[in-house]
């Protein structure tokens, strides 16, 4: 459930560690006309300063592995991360592979997590994941 009163939009930064663009492409697709999460404040911005969520998306890549730290470190507190879809929860169909350095919240424990499991995952899903997140955060505020 999307919280009542805005105080204000919730900005999403958008990080790829190697995905095959499926999960990417749902995520556009919910802020399209069709699904327009917009209408509720969540808007994606270009830098990971000013996001209040980390939109993740793929497998951490061994060559990506001190780029998504450095890019995580880099939001304000406190960290939340959006992981969508299978890969980036526990490496999906590439899990064996000798190039993966691990699932984003073995590397990065000190964030909070809100899973989107499927292979992709479809929008309704993924905005949901962003109003839980945003009720997480709103909670947190208001301590």
């Amino acid at each position: 459930m999307i919280p009542k009163a805005f105080k204000r939009s919730l900005w999403v930064f958008h990080i790829n560690s190697g995905s095959c663009n499926g999960c990417d492409i749902e995520i556009i697709a919910a802020l399209t006309p069709r699904y327009d999460a917009e209408r509720f404040g969540i808007k994606l911005v270009g830098s990971p300063r000013h996001a209040d969520v980390i939109a993740f998306t793929g497998p951490v890549t061994n060559d990506m592995k001190d780029k998504v730290i450095r890019i995580i470190e880099q939001t304000p507190d406190p960290k939340v991360i959006v992981v969508v879809g299978s890969c980036g929860i526990g490496g999906g169909v590439f899990h064996e592979s000798y190039h993966l350095a691990g699932p984003i919240d073995k590397l990065y424990p000190n964030a909070k997590y809100f899973y989107v499991p499927g292979c992709p995952p479809r929008p309704e899903a993924i905005i949901q994941a962003f109003a839980k997140a945003w009720e997480w955060l709103e909670e947190v505020e208001k301590k």
